[in-house]
């Protein structure tokens, strides 16, 4: 269906795809694998009409092409869906589905029929969401299968998913395999962009492996393993999937006691302590409220009861501003929607959380250069230059920068939301390092994972939410049966009460 052939691709500083190779068999699912900044987004958007390529060919069903734009794409029968979404967030479902092509009755929009549309498309891929619901108000997990199924909506012949399980639980992860099996059987090729080698192995029929921009191998499912995966993205062996833990959690630094958030979604009658030089994770299904425990702790959303405490003094964070004069840091699951200022350089997104340092009306030009290089050498984030625009960094380095950005304020507590997530094998390994390194020098971690092995990697309890309460707590390390009992422990408490 398609091949793609000596793709070049240049940004200012940085050469992101060299004599790029990729083929798609008709009726497949073609996994696209690589380290962050490997080029595999890139290779796509160039398919996709997103970038202009340098050089190269590409051949759709046997003809050369050069899609203008995604729309021209779109129209031709190859989508796309990213892993940062875009969408329309105080717009309806159905509008954010038909965006650009409404279906019209006479000079007007026909709400009734983009109504009846979207429900058709829905019922076929078993999606249970109301077309008529604002988009922003639902989870990132729904608002990613109404992505899907608008993708699916043009009826494509090439289907290119990025990162697309990034944000599901695990049975919606199944439903989005039963949609790629029902495509694949009428003859659509998926290319899948994933990082979790375990559903790569499961669902690909073959993978093409990328490093550095250029195309290293491409094998089929059967005659590779996750081992040989491994290295050849990162050109090195990573015989331990996490560093050695060293930290050892002394005092309790913070203490929150049935704490309440105000606003729904909210947590609810929450209570635990957090020690210094501890990683204490927080597990649980989509809508268990994690996220919202760590933004009610942060300010950014009111608490109607309980209280917290730091040091075991009282404290009040109404707003962000009073959780960062604390020593709170906060490192949000959205990197794009919340994290981000994607049109500024890596010294802003570097220097940001601590503008009040820099100056009023004359900003000091000088320090703030150096904080940003600090930023780029101690956390070892790869850029061409501090000017060089965030956005056009891998997912990873854009986290570092973000993480790093929060080192600055000197925080004692750090929130890390999602802190890997959408972050490839290697990129994840320096992360992890990092965490542990602030650990052991007596920082408190509070981090929100949907990864279990991760929690299990490098957290020294786990908190488990479910329905917005505090389920349980289980410590690493206790006789749960091994590994595969805890795992089941922390199940079983996270449907506790949904």
């Amino acid at each position: 269906m398609l091949k793609m052939e000596g793709i070049d691709k240049q940004f200012p500083g940085v050469k992101a795809l060299d004599q790029a190779e990729f083929r798609l068999t008709r009726g497949t699912v073609h996994a696209l694998l690589g380290e962050n900044g490997a080029g595999k987004s890139t290779l796509m958007k160039c398919l996709f009409g997103i970038y202009k390529k340098d050089a190269g060919t590409i051949y759709y069903e046997g003809v050369p092409i050069n899609f203008a734009s995604p729309r021209d794409a779109l129209n031709s029968g190859v989508a796309m869906v990213h892993q940062e979404l875009n969408q329309v967030l105080r717009r309806s479902v159905m509008e954010n589905m038909w965006l650009g092509r409404f279906p019209m009755s006479g000079p007007f929009v026909s709400a009734r029929k983009m109504n009846e549309d979207t429900k058709r498309i829905f019922g076929d891929l078993g999606i249970d969401v109301d077309p008529k619901e604002i988009i922003g108000d639902l989870s990132v997990s729904r608002r990613q299968m109404v992505e899907i199924a608008k993708a699916v909506s043009y009826n494509a012949k090439i289907l290119v998913l990025d990162e697309p399980t990034s944000s599901l639980t695990d049975n919606e992860v199944e439903h989005l395999f039963r949609i790629m099996k029902k495509l694949t059987a009428t003859g659509v090729g998926i290319i899948y962009i994933s990082h979790r080698l375990d559903e790569i192995l499961r669902i690909s029929d073959v993978v093409t492996i990328m490093r550095d921009g250029q195309w290293i191998a491409t094998r089929g499912v059967a005659d590779i393993t996750t081992d040989e995966i491994i290295k050849l993205m990162v050109n090195r062996d990573l015989s331990h999937r996490f560093p050695p833990k060293h930290n050892a959690p002394g005092e309790v630094l913070l203490q929150v006691k049935n704490v309440s958030g105000k606003y729904e979604p909210a947590c609810h009658d929450v209570s635990f302590d957090l020690r210094a030089g501890e990683i204490l994770g927080v597990a649980g299904l989509v809508g268990s409220r994690r996220t919202e425990l760590l933004s009610t702790l942060f300010g950014a959303n009111a608490k109607e009861a309980g209280e917290v405490l730091l040091r075991g003094k009282r404290i009040h964070n109404k707003k962000p501003e009073d959780a960062t004069k604390q020593g709170f840091a906060y490192l949000t699951e959205e990197r794009r929607a919340t994290g981000i200022f994607p049109q500024m350089n890596v010294t802003f997104n570097s220097i940001i959380a601590n503008a009040k340092k820099y100056g009023k009306l004359l900003l000091k030009g000088g320090l703030m250069n150096h904080d940003a290089d600090w930023v780029i050498e101690s956390i070892k984030v790869k850029t061409p230059s501090r000017r060089t625009q965030i956005k056009s960094l891998s997912g990873g380095n854009q986290q570092k920068v973000i993480i790093g950005r929060w080192l600055l304020t000197k925080p004692d507590i750090l929130l890390l939301d999602e802190p890997t997530r959408g972050i490839d094998v290697g990129a994840k390994y320096e992360i992890y390092q990092l965490i542990l390194e602030l650990a052991g020098q007596g920082k408190a971690v509070l981090m929100v994972s949907s990864e279990m092995p991760e929690l299990l990697g490098i957290c020294d309890r786990i908190l488990v939410m479910s329905g917005g309460r505090l389920s349980g707590i289980v410590e690493r390390g206790k006789d749960f049966g091994g590994i595969g009992g805890e795992q089941e422990t922390i199940m079983r408490l996270a449907a506790q009460y949904v």
